[in-house]
């Protein structure tokens, strides 16, 4: 699949098959994350992928939105050291792991996290140390089924020279 048929037809996938996700591809996704734009090339990011059923069961717990994660054959939890545009270089690195996994036929599912009340408790589950934000939590499997949800079309949502 080209990189444009990736973009256009990746969707968030919450239900999955009961399929494990071999190491190697689950290595190349954190790869497309570690590859992402970053201000001022600082690279805060790190990336836990978690496979162990019990520990995703309490991640997904912890979750108001994401209670999927624990059928999920794996989830990649992102955080990124408490720095200036953390956010933004996290949420870059979220983008590439969705849409590598996309690429590679694994489902996938961005939930929330920098904003979220659970995200200390995400990173004590997870024993990531201080000074650390969590940016997102990703949820990842062979899909079980292939949203189609429609993206508004380019006509409403650009603008040339002026809103």
């Amino acid at each position: 699949m080209d990189l444009m048929e990736v973009i256009r037809t990746r969707r968030s996938v919450r239900k999955y098959q009961d399929k494990p996700i071999a190491k190697e591809l689950l290595e190349t996704i954190v790869d497309a994350g570690r590859l992402a734009a970053t201000a001022r090339n600082e690279q805060p990011w790190e990336f836990i992928v978690v496979t162990d059923p019990q520990l995703k069961a309490q991640v997904a717990a912890a979750t108001d939105h994401g209670k999927f994660i624990a059928q999920a054959a794996a989830m990649i939890a992102v955080f990124c050291k408490d720095c200036k545009y953390f956010l933004e270089d996290g949420s870059a690195a979220t983008q590439n792991i969705l849409l590598a996994a996309h690429g590679l036929g694994i489902g996938s599912c961005w939930i929330a996290g920098d904003k979220k009340d659970y995200a200390p408790e995400v990173a004590d589950i997870l024993g990531v140390p201080a000074g650390f934000r969590l940016i997102s939590l990703v949820a990842l499997g062979y899909p079980a089924e292939q949203p189609q949800k429609a993206k508004r079309p380019l006509s409403e949502v650009l603008h040339w020279e002026r809103f």
